[in-house]
């Protein structure tokens, strides 16, 4: 039924529409993804403000009618995350964490757990630049796979069940392979490092994200994306290098 829905959600992206308004791609606590458009944003006398620039954890009022794009009726900031705007690399590793959150759940089905791992990790990034770093948006995505179901398996093997001698990953599989069936599950080769980052930073906090070598977070960064690949069927953009 048309009607006035009230939303709490997080800006994803904003894009021009028109002259003077805006496409706006929103994550919500209740109602997933959303997309609605905001008449007049750009224009300087805009009640909305600033209000709904990306990033942006925000209360809304949406009027639903027959158009898949809701209308934005009004709009108050919950968290502006302003500091987070002032570092290069805060503002990418945001951008990249809306990214996967768009890729990965683009349907109407809500995910609490997303929505607020989402808020967390905004709210981590203007709170400490220094918290933008590869291992964190890694972090982030494994629990994103988490939440969504997809976590990869990493306690033993998942083609036979071995729990030692865990030499590779497949993402076919869904986690990581021992010696015996790295060849047959297409396998790459999986350093004890990298394993050992996946699984403390799925058990960690955000703001306590472990640290590894270059070569581990690629290999983390490889069996992420398989991950989601094969099982989410979903093409992660690059993490920060």
């Amino acid at each position: 039924m048309p009607g006035q829905v009230k939303v709490e959600g997080v800006v994803l992206r904003s894009l021009r529409f028109g002259e003077a308004d805006r496409i706006l791609h929103l994550y919500t606590e209740h109602r997933g993804r959303v997309g609605a458009i905001a008449k007049g944003v750009r224009r300087s006398r805009s009640r909305f403000g600033g209000r709904l620039e990306p990033f942006t954890r925000v209360s809304l009022v949406l009027h639903e009618g027959r158009s898949d794009l809701l209308t934005v009726t009004a709009a108050d900031t919950i968290a502006p995350h302003r500091r987070l705007r002032e570092s290069a690399a805060s503002l990418d590793a945001a951008a990249r964490a809306c990214d996967a959150v768009a890729r990965l759940f683009e349907t109407a089905d809500p995910h609490p757990p997303v929505y607020h791992l989402l808020c967390h990790e905004l709210a981590l990034l203007d709170a400490d630049p220094a918290a933008a770093t590869r291992a964190n948006q890694l972090a982030f995505r494994l629990k994103l796979l988490l939440a969504g179901g997809f976590a990869p398996h990493l306690a033993a093997c998942a083609s036979c069940g071995e729990p030692a001698h865990l030499s590779g990953f497949s993402g076919a599989e869904g986690g990581v392979v021992c010696e015996g069936c790295e060849g047959e599950t297409g396998a790459f080769p999986l350093a004890e490092e990298a394993h050992v980052f996946m699984s403390e930073a799925l058990g960690r906090p955000l703001r306590e994200t472990p640290q590894a070598s270059e070569l581990a977070l690629r290999q983390a960064e490889r069996a992420i994306g398989e991950t989601a690949e094969h099982h989410a069927h979903v093409r992660l953009r690059a993490a920060t290098p």
